[in-house]
């Protein structure tokens, strides 16, 4: 397939993301229109009681059936599993994985489709601490635990890329279907565990930098036990890669 027949299919998860919902799409459409990508956005909401299927089904009918296609599910199922679902309904050979609540900035993903393009890589994911990386909108508190945890988990599991706990990545489809096969992790370890899981199969990945900007509106979904689980996540695969 030629780079000018490639499609893009944006997975985005959602749960009570109505206010940031019509702007990322916005944005996306912007940007993929603008560097004349092809593609199309697949909103998967698990259930959101503020409405945000709502709002979907109505940019649905502003930027047509397919571009915002929508896979909804009953109730709040999980990161990784809203992943299985989504790229079941990819038409597009690449897919591109981003948070619905703006700290990923879509500005981004032309440069992630060029770096692939030019290393022909597997997969192209972000970096907060490379290069221009950066993150904007947390405490010296949070960009420490942030940091640490980034560190420890290089010392420990050597992946490969300098940013193991991001998720805004794109993906050959085939590639992604078989990792996330693999991968048994939840919530925020499952992203660690695509990238060791990469390494051990020896994919070719790339990494651009990325500004990370914590969410615009409504409340994060990490809660007080995240350190907790990030750890117990962590030791598991050092323990079982």
């Amino acid at each position: 397939m030629s780079k000018s027949e490639n499609k893009y299919s944006v997975l985005l998860p959602t749960y009570n993301e109505r206010e940031n919902l019509p702007i990322i799409t916005w944005l996306l459409v912007k940007y993929f229109t603008e560097s004349n990508y092809n593609f199309e956005i697949i909103v998967i909401d698990d259930g959101s009681p503020d409405g945000t299927l709502e709002v979907a089904k109505q940019l649905q009918t502003i930027y047509g059936e397919d571009k915002i296609v929508l896979r909804p599910r009953a109730k709040k199922l999980g990161l990784g599993t809203a992943y299985v679902h989504g790229v079941k309904h990819a038409t597009g050979n690449f897919v591109i994985i981003m948070d619905a609540d703006l700290s990923h900035h879509p500005k981004f993903i032309p440069q992630y489709i060029k770096k692939q393009e030019e290393l022909d890589c597997d997969i192209v994911t972000g970096t907060r601490y490379e290069g221009e990386g950066g993150v904007y909108g947390w405490d010296w508190k949070r960009k420490l635990v942030s940091r640490t945890a980034n560190f420890v988990t290089q010392v420990l599991l050597r992946p490969g890329v300098s940013d193991l706990t991001g998720s805004f990545r794109l993906y050959r489809k085939d590639v992604l279907k078989q990792l996330v096969g693999l991968c048994v992790s939840k919530g925020y370890v499952f992203q660690m565990e695509m990238m060791v899981r990469a390494r051990q199969l020896n994919l070719s990945i790339a990494e651009v930098p990325i500004s990370f900007v914590d969410r615009f509106y409504g409340e994060s979904k990490l809660g007080g036990n995240e350190i907790f689980r990030f750890l117990s996540g962590l030791l598991y695969l050092f323990a079982t890669t």
